[in-house]
């Protein structure tokens, strides 16, 4: 090759050089497209956290506004949270054991049951 043609392909292969760097650049480095891309991501996914707090926040005031001004909606919060009870109502209390018994016996008594009832049937031609 002839020196003026070196001379001539030597100054674009540079400016493209120079273009490769400032592209890889832009796009890689700290605050480049990428990250700007990543800021993007983040920014959504904050907007969307914002707007499903201020959801749930409506939703808290909604209820604090139906607790100072709805005593019936105060009196269900409260039997249901706190189990309290009304004044002329009683409460019973069973223990577990008696509990777990009487569902031993009752469900003895379903299959005593359900044996005799086929032989009823039967006894009845089917027919009540």
């Amino acid at each position: 090759m002839k020196p003026s043609i070196k001379r001539l392909l030597k100054a674009p292969l540079i400016a493209i050089c120079l273009v490769f760097v400032s592209v890889a650049w832009l796009w890689f480095g700290q605050g480049g497209i990428a990250g700007l891309f990543r800021s993007d991501a983040e920014r959504q996914s904050c907007l969307e956290r914002i707007h499903r707090l201020a959801e749930e926040n409506q939703a808290l005031l909604d209820e604090v506004k139906l607790l100072r001004t709805d005593m019936k909606y105060l009196e269900s919060v409260a039997r249901r949270r706190l189990n309290l009870i009304g004044k002329d109502e009683v409460v019973f209390r069973f223990s577990r054991e008696e509990t777990q018994e009487k569902g031993r016996v009752s469900a003895a008594d379903k299959d005593k049951n359900s044996k005799t009832a086929p032989e009823r049937s039967a006894g009845n031609g089917g027919n009540r």
